[in-house]
């Protein structure tokens, strides 16, 4: 596999004839399932069961550009919040800002300084603390490697038309406001 995504990656459906919906996995499972329990409300296994598969092969596909660069996509989103926020951050407002957990990010921040790309500044009032930046080099990986991941995830979606990929990032992005919401209100 190339990483590039093709036909046969699973991130294209093609038409079910049974039921004139996509052939994906997921109407696949649930057809398995309306066929043992035919009172069973599947909807949002239709959504969520889509939602976790879409992730799950884009984690395996990886990012192209990325690999090419000698990065894990949580390493770019660490060098990403450095270089669009525009200003230090601590470890823990770079664990905010990459939904990541501050083991995860000490040990991304390891790798990522070890390289280069970002450097450690202590506070000058609480030695504890410790801010991050991106180096020269870290901030021209960023500037160039940016447009060609995004020209890679746009060929990831061009299986959808414009007003498609406007209107699923509305709905994603509405559903994504409600559990961000839940799920931050059962945090406090």
């Amino acid at each position: 596999m190339t990483g590039e995504p093709g036909p046969d990656d699973g991130l294209h459906g093609g038409a079910d004839p049974g039921d004139g919906r996509r052939g994906d996995t997921v109407a696949a499972v649930v057809r398995q399932w309306q066929a043992v329990q035919p009172g069973l409300d599947t909807g949002p296994m239709e959504i969520i069961g889509r939602i976790s598969r879409c992730a799950a092969l884009l984690q395996q596909a990886e990012d192209a550009p990325l690999r090419r660069a000698g990065l894990s996509r949580p390493e770019f989103d660490l060098l990403g919040a450095l270089r669009r926020t525009g200003h230090e951050l601590t470890p823990g407002e770079l664990a905010r800002e990459t939904f990541s957990s501050g083991a995860a990010v000490t040990k991304r921040l390891k790798q990522l300084t070890e390289r280069g790309l970002v450097e450690r500044r202590g506070d000058t009032r609480d030695r504890r603390v410790v801010h991050l930046r991106l180096t020269d080099a870290g901030r021209d990986l960023v500037d160039g490697i940016l447009p060609v991941q995004l020209a890679y995830e746009t060929a990831v979606l061009s299986g959808l038309d414009g007003p498609e990929q406007g209107e699923l990032a509305a709905l994603l992005g509405e559903l994504l406001s409600q559990l961000e919401g839940r799920l931050g209100a059962l945090r406090t």
